[in-house]
């Protein structure tokens, strides 16, 4: 008897090489599944994700599926991937039996992330890892006026790496917010599916509005180049974390 688990995940990215097994380093993935074989009798184990992030990006709401040969409660899932996780920042936040042919990736029906940039002239001591230090100040008004030519059905083509591996450029923004915070600048993003540094693309962009580099106009302009020479550089991934992804129904408090 297999029985599929649906796990709300939490993580710090640093000293991760981001969530996907690779040949260099340790990955998110790679401490997930290996602790989700000490409930399997030590059979390999393999986790699916609804987003992938990259090396240094966080999670708070991350959407994870692993199967078991076994039929357990969730709670007794969680608790014993978080005790076989340590000492590693990775935990389940909660589990649940995952709905039948349910995947957390392809069911998604919509991401969030956030983006926070620390604006002061003192470096970062309690946040290190967690944000983008920028000590000159910035216009969070302007980066919010050119957030706005970035909403709605676009080809991003200006703002997805060169590595992206998605069949069409062309995603929906349903939303895209910049708002000072006292000595922070928030952006938040989200849409059905991001391409590849979509958000780090955009953030870096919308760093040169603030900056009075650019008018806010400039990001309109950058997009309709569908060249990713046209936009701004990509936003270091410390600040960037995912935040939540939606189902229906839904299947966490946090992701839905």
């Amino acid at each position: 008897m297999t029985t599929r688990y649906a796990l709300l995940l939490e993580y710090d990215g640093r000293g991760f090489v981001g969530w996907q097994r690779q040949l260099n380093g340790l990955s998110i993935q790679e401490v997930l599944e290996a602790a989700a074989s000490n409930l399997a009798d030590g059979a390999p184990v393999a986790a699916a994700i609804a987003g992938r992030t990259d090396a240094g990006v966080h999670a708070e709401g991350q959407v994870a599926m692993i199967a078991l040969p076994k039929d357990l409660p969730p709670h007794r899932v969680a608790q014993a991937l978080n005790f076989h996780m340590k000492p590693y920042p990775v935990v389940v936040q909660s589990a649940c039996v995952a709905p039948a042919d349910w995947h957390p990736r392809f069911d998604a029906l919509r991401r969030r992330y956030r983006y926070v940039i620390l604006n002061r002239s003192a470096r970062p001591a309690l946040e290190t890892g967690r944000v983008w230090h920028v000590p000159h100040a910035l216009e969070a008004s302007a980066m919010a006026e050119g957030a706005k030519h970035l909403v709605g059905r676009h080809d991003f083509t200006s703002f997805r790496a060169a590595s992206c591996q998605a069949k069409s450029p062309v995603r929906t923004l349903d939303r895209l917010d910049v708002r000072r915070d006292g000595m922070h600048i928030i952006i938040e993003a989200e849409a059905r599916s991001f391409l590849h540094h979509q958000v780090r693309n955009m953030v870096g962009t919308l760093k040169l509005v603030g900056d009075g580099i650019w008018e806010p106009i400039r990001v309109a302009r950058a997009l309709q180049a569908h060249s990713r020479a046209a936009a701004g550089p990509t936003a270091p991934p410390d600040g960037l974390t995912f935040i939540s992804v939606d189902y229906d129904p839904p299947l966490f408090p946090r992701a839905g």
